[in-house]
């Protein structure tokens, strides 16, 4: 997926700032408790690297709960860098369970990795059933591991509402600023929402407030003013990958979604 200059991943963690909260559904706590039954922490090991490890982002178990959905993004490797085995954290207890990581399939178009875990599995998440996506205005909710490297695997929730229903791509203001890749990018519509979220976040399940149906994946914010100042001084606009494509992306690997 191709974001453009005022959006960013919310990968990595090099700050500390708030966690700002939203009111949300009185539901809410027992919506918490489901999503984070299903959570890891997506984490990379590079040896070769100045920082041999780090905690990614986030990702959520579908399914048969032996595989894992999170953003592209938070697994992609850049050709300079060098190679990385990729695991999970399980923060069911005071000491995380660590488990390996394998990729079945990626969707760099939509942003969406899906991975198999290994061991026993994880309790899954209630996918949206539909393929349209929630109205605007809707209560939601995300849940996941802001400011890793800070924080530590804290499963954190921040709330919210659907703003809109908005192309992944931004309008251009003029022809000056297309080029190839964007052009060749599938254009399909993606939640905004009018919710605060931190680097680290990356690949956190989307649900609604009041039931805890996941409708989608976190995987952008909207930078205000500089990327060094999204985690203090956050915009509060997020955006998410409906989870319409997860169901596709499972299919493709004849995983059960």
């Amino acid at each position: 997926m191709t974001v453009l200059s005022r959006r960013t991943w919310l990968t990595g963690a090099a700050a500390f700032g708030l966690l700002g909260t939203k009111p949300a559904s009185a539901a809410l706590p027992e919506s918490v408790a489901k999503i984070k039954r299903s959570l890891v922490g997506i984490t990379t090991f590079a040896p070769a690297a100045a920082i041999s490890q780090r905690l990614a982002g986030t990702g959520f178990a579908i399914g048969d709960g032996r595989h894992i959905i999170t953003n592209y993004h938070v697994i992609q490797r850049t050709p300079d860098q060098p190679p990385q085995q990729l695991g999970a954290l399980l923060p069911q207890s005071l000491e995380p369970e660590r488990r390996e990581l394998q990729i079945v399939k990626i969707s760099p178009a939509h942003d969406l990795a899906l991975l198999r875990l290994s061991g026993p599995p994880v309790t899954p998440v209630a996918l949206w059933p539909e393929t349209s996506m929630v109205d605007d205005g809707t209560a939601v909710a995300i849940t996941g591991f802001p400011l890793g490297a800070v924080l530590g695997l804290v499963p954190a929730t921040q709330t919210g509402i659907v703003s809109a229903q908005t192309p992944n791509i931004s309008p251009q203001p003029n022809s000056r600023f297309l080029d190839a890749n964007l052009l060749r990018t599938p254009r399909f519509s993606i939640y905004q929402l009018d919710l605060t979220a931190y680097p680290g976040h990356s690949g956190s399940p989307l649900y609604l407030a009041d039931t805890g149906v996941v409708i989608g994946v976190l995987n952008a914010t909207l930078i205000k003013s500089t990327k060094e100042r999204v985690i203090s001084d956050p915009s509060g606009i997020s955006y998410a990958v409906p989870s319409a494509f997860i169901r596709d992306l499972a299919a493709l690997a004849s995983v059960p979604a």
